[in-house]
């Protein structure tokens, strides 16, 4: 008599194991950071691109390895789908993170600016997504231009002093005082264009530094260039709508949009014009996106 050996249990759990990875596996993982990492490829024009974002989606394992290929890197994969492709961001420590010493050394701009810079991308961001429910629809393509931009900032200036007025407290800071109130105090001193003999924008001028920044966004990605109407049209892509949802909980874009320039209340704000735009020194045809209320 022959005795009956059970097998089904190891068979089963031989059968469940999840496969080796090899390293032609790990090669493709890190292929598709690799596409992550190049902010102006877009997945539909690159068939091993939509390739490897599919195999992503569809294989848990694999995702998982992409992931860590990123976490090594020091990257923070924000999504991954046909339309943002791998949208990754760099954190704090990552050899890939930007700081703004070195944005200031690729703008040339002097270390008394570097407050302005900053302000004029918490500004564009604020700017393109005005809305909570613009920022959180996928399908949403916001806008913005280089005039704009430098109105809307000088807007917010103008609610900062009469808040710092109202309160009582010292509205001309010294021009060195870091700070955001005091970086959209000393913006509004300066000149929105400067514009040379031949027309051309002054680099340490309001909307020079403006357009220092949406040229900057254009080239990693973030925003594509449209048209050349008031100082410079853009529209966002899906990477910078994402980049926008990671900021929009700091504590700048919260003040920015604290001063009711940007009113968020019943999750339907508006941009609001000024009182007397007379005395913002507007830059001609800003191109403001207001919207009624």
């Amino acid at each position: 008599m022959t005795e009956h050996v059970d097998r089904s249990e190891p068979e089963a759990a031989a059968s469940t194991a999840p496969a080796a990875v090899t390293p032609a596996d790990a090669a493709d993982a890190a292929r598709l950071v690799s596409f992550g990492l190049q902010p102006k490829l877009q997945p539909a024009r690159d068939q091993e691109y939509t390739e490897l974002l599919r195999r992503y989606r569809e294989d848990p394992s694999f995702a998982r390895l992409a992931d860590a290929v990123a976490t090594g890197l020091g990257l923070v994969v924000l999504e991954v789908s046909p339309r943002a492709g791998m949208a990754v961001t760099a954190a704090e420590d990552s050899v890939f993170a930007v700081r703004m010493s070195d944005y200031a050394r690729r703008t040339s701009a002097d270390g008394g600016d570097r407050f302005l810079h900053g302000l004029a991308h918490l500004a564009v961001a604020a700017m393109a997504f005005p809305r909570p429910e613009d920022l959180a629809d996928d399908g949403y393509i916001g806008r913005v231009t280089v005039n704009g931009v430098d109105a809307f900032v000088r807007q917010a200036c103008r609610r900062l002093e009469e808040r710092a007025e109202e309160q009582g407290e010292n509205t001309d800071p010294a021009t060195d005082t870091p700070g955001l109130e005091a970086a959209w105090r000393i913006w509004i001193r300066r000149s929105a264009t400067g514009a040379t003999k031949d027309a051309r924008r002054l680099a340490g001028s309001t909307t020079g530094i403006v357009g220092k920044a949406v040229a900057f966004l254009t080239d990693s990605g973030f925003l594509q260039r449209t048209g050349d109407d008031h100082g410079g049209t853009y529209r966002t892509t899906a990477r910078y709508q994402l980049q926008v949802r990671d900021l929009a909980g700091s504590a700048a874009m919260t003040e920015l949009l604290e001063l009711g320039v940007v009113p968020v209340t019943d999750g339907t704000p508006t941009l609001l014009p000024a009182e007397d735009t007379d005395a913002l020194d507007l830059v001609a045809d800003a191109g403001l996106p207001f919207h009624s209320a």
